[in-house]
């Protein structure tokens, strides 16, 4: 193949370009993300019950719609909220790789078996099915610098005219408002109720039948007479507009003819729909919209279509009014993005530089150089045909890929201007000679690395998406870099490469001459050195027992330094803002909320680094509970570390702790979007045995209370909220059936007076929007006010609810949460600084141990991925040695050489271990890939000693002679390759500014493994070499066939 090439230059050539004209094509089309898609696909299903307690919304519409959702393929676990403004949410997650629009097909249709058990006031305001989770993408605010300008009014335009243009882009799974629009309200006052004998079901139904639409049909519609002339739509009844049409529907006629109307009995108006969202922006009142992400879509594509369409929007707004957005992941994805690909610009000069500090040509240096964008731009080319993205994990595999790429090359290069040196040849002669020379050896040195990364991509979860691209990218990247080694390389080499006669003779005149003595120095230290370095091996060889004791005790040190290392999942990162979350004592009224709001967005307001504060009351339900989503200034002006979002979060938790009327936990936003509310520990508390709503919260503060005193954990807390007051209403039958009062009749008017009623809906401003009933603000305010609402008996008399009702105080939960089926409490821990995640799981796991039988608990989001990935881990490392080992076993056809390569594995894996563990790092995905990448390279390296060795042996030399020889022979591609590989992952190990925590953490974990995989390895494998050998032939001599008579691979260029 590359004798064709070498005669071809230009085929290879026009190959090559077509490959990056590919590759440079197909980048323009790969979408830009932070993650691939590593959290689990979602669907929720949403539905409401009016006036209806969280208590009323679990066991009549949650619990009913939970028992169909059985048989749905692939869900790993399903959670739902009911909470005291009526809502009902459930949510199903699936595991990685499922067909979402399958899965929301297949929840659709056993919704439909559910339907007909919900009541009737949830069935006419719909449940509704959605892919994606709860969790935001981005969340734009509006506002209006006229004071005239209304929440409400900004909330309806919103609702109007802006969320189904949105709702409308592809991949905006939901659109939620942080805000309302507008809705007819109808007030009842019961004293005139009571004075005209109404009650609300009268109200209701004169509704229904005088706001409806009447299709009454056509004059001389078909079959029409003979010569029939005329033909018109009739129209009749249809929907009412204002609220004085409202006013003008009659209830009834009175005995002397006067009509009573609803204007007469009630006050109507046009008022917020949702009466309890409200919106701040720097405390400014607003509305806010809230993009959710369609499982399976591009956030990047997704926001800049958000973005662009609302940009399109803005100059038709009304009223002044304007968007800004308030949270956003994307500019971090962008931000970190840039980043790695400044990285990689610095690996690549750096490891140019190595190379012709090594080649000492800059000929030789170009052909390698000229090699990286052709191998980068095809990998990005066989992402775009896989379907994947460009992101912090194919972008990592690129910068690994650098140093690894560069070695093919270097390996090539580095033979033929060996054989023009020493045999005197042209460059096309020697470099015919050299390609048929280390043609097996490049070809086994790629499939050795690619064995490395191969199983990672068969692994599931959401860990395995994450290795599988990593995986996809960085073999891509090996088979180009092999191809164009055996295409372009040697072709560049036959063409450009010329004698360097001035490396081995007199330096040249001029400038140039003191670049000449340099490599003179330069070479003359490294062949004085590299003597020293052969008699210290020569040593080692006569003392080799010792050697072999050295190294069971470094994987002794292996075993405890991986004990010893945290664990986590993804390292948290400054994202750009930061999330406040404000629990109010049970029982707050929305006043109280609106004043600690107030003061929290005032802190957050005067802090330097902050851009703007968006705060959210109401949102849960209740009154009582809030959010704060605080934007951070662009990483560039918040360089120093106490300016970063986790030290900024930490100092408002500590500060904000002041507020005694509130519980104010300031958090960063979780790792990956869609795992977890926030960064930090997620587990949730079950009843597993049915032991009541109580036990359950008195584990819960049992679990805060053992946290407190826990050193690892900080701020462990509830997503729940405390027991509220409630007032229960106790109707005695017996006596409202001795009134004559019909049970339904007295539902009717305590839930429609108290609770509201929605009853159908109007036109208004072209759109379609509600009509609620309800009692006035003034009769549903205090206990007694229940008594003065009234109810008509069968002989038509009004009869005071106090007659036959008393009340009294209780309290209940205002939202409740079921994991599984059973009742739970979603629980949240913030890890202490210095602590890792995986030591906070277990110090919950050391508490959970102490809860009473029948409390139990399951990780979930983040945590539940860690553990899981954690899992796999051993796994994966173990087959991706075992595949080494076989493809060694294969290309040397010998089972003992492979052998002595593999012990080499634990000396790069030690150096990992000890880099991340003095970096206070911990063992996360990350660390597993940097791993997984040193165990190639530590293969690598033996590969080119080993080789070298066997290939002596098989020419008469001893074992000791053949090993001594082979590695002074191979020092110097190994140190050219590994150093050129240390380099191009230095700048990753010292990253900063935006994803840096993921850079580093990445780049220290194979920095480490270079470092010490080089150092152990040139002196150990070697060692391994004649042990393993000598043993071989000890069995040789008792008669056993030996395993390894004629390994075929020819050796790589000499030094």
């Amino acid at each position: 193949m590359a004798e064709f090439f070498i005669h071809r230059p230009v085929f290879a050539w026009v190959l090559s370009i077509v490959v990056m004209l590919a590759g440079a094509m197909s980048i323009f089309t790969l979408p830009l993300e932070q993650y691939p898609d590593i959290a689990p696909p979602r669907v929720s299903l949403n539905a409401t019950y009016t006036g209806a307690s969280a208590e009323t919304v679990a066991d009549s519409v949650t619990q009913v719609i939970e028992q169909q959702l059985k048989g749905i393929d692939n869900v790993l676990y399903m959670s739902s909220t009911s909470d005291s403004a009526g809502r009902s949410r459930t949510q199903l997650t699936f595991a990685p790789g499922t067909d979402i629009d399958v899965a929301q097909v297949q929840v659709q249709n056993k919704l439909q078996t559910a339907m007909n058990r919900l009541p009737e006031a949830v069935k006419s305001r719909g449940v509704f099915v959605n892919k994606g989770g709860q969790d935001n993408l981005m969340t734009y605010v509006f506002t209006s610098p006229d004071p005239a300008v209304t929440q409400v009014a900004i909330g309806d335009y919103i609702s109007s005219n802006v969320i189904d243009v949105i709702s409308r882009i592809d991949g905006v799974g939901d659109v939620r408002v942080f805000g309302t629009n507008y809705a007819m309200r109808i007030w009842m006052d019961p004293a005139k109720m009571e004075q005209f004998a109404l009650m609300p079901s009268d109200i209701i139904s004169a509704l229904n039948s005088q706001n409806a639409q009447v299709s009454a049909g056509q004059l001389g519609a078909l079959p029409a007479v003979k010569d029939q002339m005329l033909n018109a739509t009739i129209t009749a009844r249809t929907k009412l507009k204002t609220p004085e049409e409202f006013r003008a529907i009659v209830l009834k006629a009175v005995s002397n003819g006067a009509l009573v109307t609803v204007g007469d009995v009630a006050r109507v108006e046009l008022d917020a729909d949702n009466l309890s969202v409200k919106s701040r922006l720097n405390n400014r009142p607003g509305a806010g919209l809230g993009i959710v992400l369609a499982d399976g879509a591009n956030a990047m594509g997704v926001a800049n279509a958000v973005n662009a369409k609302m940009a399109e929007l803005a100059p038709f707004f009304p009223d002044g009014i304007t968007g800004v957005i308030s949270s956003d992941s994307t500019p971090y994805v962008r931000a970190s993005i840039r980043e790695v690909a400044i990285t990689l610009l610095e690996a690549l000069l750096l490891v140019v530089i190595v190379m012709f500090v090594f080649l000492q040509n800059l000929r030789a240096t170009l052909i390698p150089a000229i090699a990286v964008p052709v191998v980068l731009l095809g990998t990005f080319g066989v992402l775009s045909v896989m379907g994947y993205s460009i992101n912090m994990l194919t972008m990592f595999a690129m910068v690994l890929a650098i140093g690894l790429l560069v070695d093919d090359a270097i390996v090539v290069v580095e033979n033929v201007e060996r054989v023009m040196h020493e045999e005197g040849l042209s460059a096309e002669a020697a470099t015919s000679k050299s390609m048929a020379e280390i043609t097996p050896a490049l070809v086994g040195i790629g499939l050795t690395l690619s064995a490395v990364f191969v199983p990672m991509a068969f692994f599931s979860g959401s860990v395995g998406v994450i290795y599988r691209q990593f995986s996809v990218a960085i073999v891509s990247a090996m088979a180009f870099s092999v191809l164009v080694a055996l295409t372009l390389t040697p072709a560049l080499c036959a063409t450009i490469l010329k004698p360097t006669t001035h490396l081995h003779g007199a330096p040249r005149k001029g400038a140039l001459g003191w670049v000449d003595r340099f490599f003179h120095w330069f070479n003359d230290a490294f062949d004085r050195n590299a003597t020293r370095y052969q008699g210290v091996v020569g040593k080692l060889l006569l003392r080799s027992k010792r050697v072999m004791l050295i190294f069971f005790l470094l994987i002794g040190g292996v075993v405890v330094l991986f004990q010893k290392l945290p664990t986590s999942f993804l390292p948290v990162e400054d994202q750009g803002f930061i999330i406040a979350s404000v629990t109010m004592p049970s029982g707050s009224s929305d006043a109280q909320l609106e004043v600690v709001l107030q003061e929290i967005t005032n802190y957050f307001t005067q802090q330097t680094d902050v851009l703007r504060v968006f705060s959210l009351a109401g949102n849960n339900g209740n009154q009582s509970s809030g959010s704060v989503f605080v934007r951070l200034k662009p990483w560039d002006d918040r360089p120093r570390q106490e300016q970063g979002a986790d030290a900024i979060a930490r100092k408002a938790t500590k500060d904000l702790s002041r507020i005694r009327s509130a519980r104010i936990f300031v958090a960063m936003p979780p790792a990956v979007r869609g795992l977890g509310s926030n960064a930090g520990v997620n587990f949730v508390l079950k009843d597993i045995n049915g032991l009541g709503y109580e036990a359950l919260r008195a584990a819960k503060d049992r679990v805060i209370e053992l946290a407190a005193k826990s050193p690892e954990l900080v701020s462990m807390r509830t997503t729940d909220f405390d027991n509220t007051s409630e007032l229960q209403v106790v109707v005695d039958d017996r006596k409202a059936a001795a009134l004559g009062l019909a049970t339904s009749d007295i539902n009717s008017v305590l839930s429609t007076a108290m609770g509201g009623a929605y009853v159908n809906d109007f036109v208004h401003n072209g759109r379609v929007k509600r009509v609620y009933v309800q009692g006035d603000a003034p009769y549903r305010m205090l206990p007694q006010d229940i008594g003065q609402w009234t109810v008509r008996n069968r002989n038509g008399e009004m009869v005071p609810m106090s007659t036959f009702t008393t009340t009294r105080w209780t309290s209940g939960a205002p939202q409740l949460l079921r994991y599984n089926g059973s009742p739970a409490l979603e629980m949240i821990a913030n890890t202490a600084p210095g602590a890792s995640s995986g030591v906070a799981m277990r110090a919950i796991e050391a508490i959970m141990a102490e809860m009473p039988v029948g409390i139990g608990y399951e990780w979930t989001g983040a945590s539940l991925q860690e553990r899981q990935s954690g899992a796999q881990a051993p796994m994966l490392y173990a087959i991706s040695i075992l595949f080494v080992f076989l493809c060694l076993a294969a290309l040397y056809e010998s089972w003992s050489v492979p052998f002595s390569v593999i012990l080499a594995v634990p000396l790069g894996v030690v150096g990992a271990l000890l880099a991340t563990y003095f970096r206070d790092m911990s063992n996360d995905v990350y660390f597993q890939v940097g791993l997984l990448t040193t165990v190639g390279l530590a293969s690598k390296n033996a590969i080119l000693i080993v080789e070298f060795a066997v290939k002596l042996q098989e020419q008469g030399k001893s074992v000791f002679d053949a090993t001594l020889l082979a590695v002074r022979r191979r020092l110097r591609p190994i140190l050219m390759t590994s150093l050129a590989f240390g380099f191009g992952v230095l700048p990753l190990a010292l990253g900063t500014g935006p994803g840096a925590a993921s850079r580093q953490a990445i780049g220290t974990a194979v920095m480490g493994g270079v470092v010490l995989s080089v150092v152990l390895g040139l002196f150990f494998v070697p060692v391994f070499f004649l042990v393993v050998r000598n043993w071989v032939s000890r069995h040789k001599k008792k008669g056993a066939p030996p395993d390894d008579a004629k390994p075929e691979l020819a050796p790589q260029g000499e030094a």
